[in-house]
């Protein structure tokens, strides 16, 4: 059989990568050119070192690279990637006199920027730089007054109209944000300003280059482009003229960019599973962008990652499940499904169980953003061991101490088996990930695996009586689930026609009038 050809990616800067793989950890005080204050603070946050992939993308922004190109970073889930760009952009925000919003940072989802608005809470503060977060957790009008600053007149200052008219001015270095509510800072919000932009860095950015997010990137590029044809670089322009919070972008040849702005907008892109697609890379408007990404294989699971298969009989895969949670005696794991729909079902079906020895827990969409928050905090401090949950709303999670991953529905891409694995055996620990499989699907599973650089998944078995131990009491609890969800959608279908009457009802009125 003909080996199968190595896959070489299209855009010629894809193929000339710097390998992460060659860096070492580096501890704290061998790390060149690192603030005392940031070192302090990270020696609070209980980081000794830096791992790899951090000291590579130092190396390129705060070391010889001086942030020269634009960034992007191929590496496993769980490397360090979001103190990789925090680093080095609060150290070098630490130079600016006057505040204004020069750092934006983009996320899919509003749990994954509360987690990455506390990473950087834990460093920036240190600096004297503030941390703005627009997620829409929170009023629009809440997060106005906490970005936003009115300018205040001195007891003494004089009525000069000009004075008195100055616009209000963003109260953050760096904002942290989901694209919706960006979007709508962008649109409503007044004094909110892209203008003095440095560093966007796109995070997730698989996910952020897929259709339903694109209309803030194009939004934010030509925002952050905006002054390239104005009178930025003429020598002739006064200071006074442009007003106090003026940032100057000379058109020159510094370091090589001609005919460009500088100092220049610096993109940082993030992702385990990087697209190679030239048409979505391309809406990023990368600058001579330098890829840093983990050895050979364009996928990459986690180093001290052990992966299991389990063989379960279709109708009874709950009691698998069930049986597979028993036999890790509490310890921390995350359950995936495919859908939503799926997650609920499975979690109602759980509780009609009964008393199971471990506590467990739905996390969705379906759940109010505070509900969550609370689950994600019990999680985090043990008081629930198991998760169940979708891929959107755990992909980027960092937890300490989450053991085991456990596949309820197999994967369908093997992007989506990365991220999900990578939510265990993080930061240099070791973790399990075990994947609930039919027998005709152990082919294409092995197959999806083969992608990466795990090409390997050994059987799992439970004991012989693990399943036929809890087997009288799944039809009762099936019997319930029946019940529960025919309840449900009667309840949804009398609410859905109770609005549709009201609908008409108001049409009615509108054309008698």
């Amino acid at each position: 059989m003909e080996a199968s050809k190595k896959h070489v990616p299209h855009l010629p800067w894809m193929r000339n990568s710097v390998d992460i793989d060659l860096f070492d950890d580096c501890p704290l005080d061998l790390l060149p050119c690192l603030d005392t204050r940031l070192e302090k603070a990270l020696y609070k946050m209980h980081i000794q070192s830096l791992f790899p992939v951090q000291v590579a993308v130092w190396q390129e922004t705060i070391g010889p690279g001086a942030f020269e190109r634009d960034i992007c970073v191929n590496s496993p889930t769980g490397s360090g990637k979001t103190l990789a760009y925090a680093l080095p952009i609060v150290q070098t925000l630490s130079s600016r006199t006057i505040r204004c919003l020069r750092a934006l940072v983009v996320l899919p989802t509003r749990d994954l920027a509360l987690q990455v608005k506390e990473v950087f809470d834990a460093i920036a503060p240190a600096m004297g730089l503030a941390v703005g977060l627009a997620v829409g957790q929170s009023s629009i009008a809440d997060e106005i007054s906490e970005l936003i600053k009115k300018p205040e007149l001195e007891i003494h200052a004089t009525f000069d109209p000009e004075e008195i008219q100055r616009e209000p001015q963003t109260a953050v270095d760096i904002l942290v944000a989901t694209p919706g509510r960006l979007m709508d800072h962008i649109n409503l919000t007044k004094g909110f300003s892209l203008e003095h932009l440095h560093y966007l860095v796109v995070d997730e950015t698989d996910r952020l280059l897929r259709e339903e997010y694109q209309s803030w990137l194009p939004t934010v590029i030509q925002l952050t482009h905006s002054n390239d044809d104005e009178s930025f670089g003429h020598e002739t322009t006064s200071p006074s003229m442009l007003g106090f919070l003026t940032t100057f972008r000379r058109s020159g040849v510094e370091r090589g960019y001609k005919g460009k702005r500088y100092p220049r907008l610096v993109k940082m892109i993030f992702s385990a599973t990087l697209t190679q697609d030239p048409s979505k890379l391309s809406q990023l408007d990368l600058d001579h962008p330098l890829l840093l990404t983990s050895g050979n294989k364009r996928y990459r699971l986690p180093e001290k990652l052990e992966s299991y298969k389990l063989i379960c009989k279709s109708k009874l895969k709950p009691l698998y499940l069930v049986a597979l949670l028993q036999e890790l005696k509490g310890e921390k794991c995350i359950v995936f499904t495919s859908s939503i729909e799926s997650t609920h079902r499975l979690s109602t079906l759980l509780k009609f169980l009964g008393d199971l020895p471990f506590q467990f827990s739905e996390y969705s969409r379906l759940q109010h953003q505070s509900v969550r928050s609370k689950t994600l905090k019990a999680f985090r401090e043990g008081k629930i061991e198991v998760l169940i949950a979708t891929d959107a709303m755990t992909r980027g999670m960092d937890v300490e101490g989450i053991r085991n991953v456990i596949n309820y529905e197999v994967p369908a891409f093997v992007k989506t088996y990365i991220h999900r694995a990578g939510r265990t055996a993080r930061a240099g620990q070791s973790g399990c990930c075990f994947t609930l499989l039919r027998k005709h699907e152990v082919k294409r599973f092995d197959l999806m695996l083969q992608k990466a650089d795990n090409t390997s998944s050994s059987v799992r078995s439970l004991p012989a009586d693990a399943v036929e131990n809890i087997l009288p009491l799944y039809s009762p609890a099936l019997e319930k689930l029946k019940e529960y969800v025919e309840t449900e959608t009667a309840r949804k279908s009398s609410i859905g026609f109770k609005s549709m009457k009201s609908s008409k009802r108001k049409k009615a009125t509108t054309v008698k009038e």
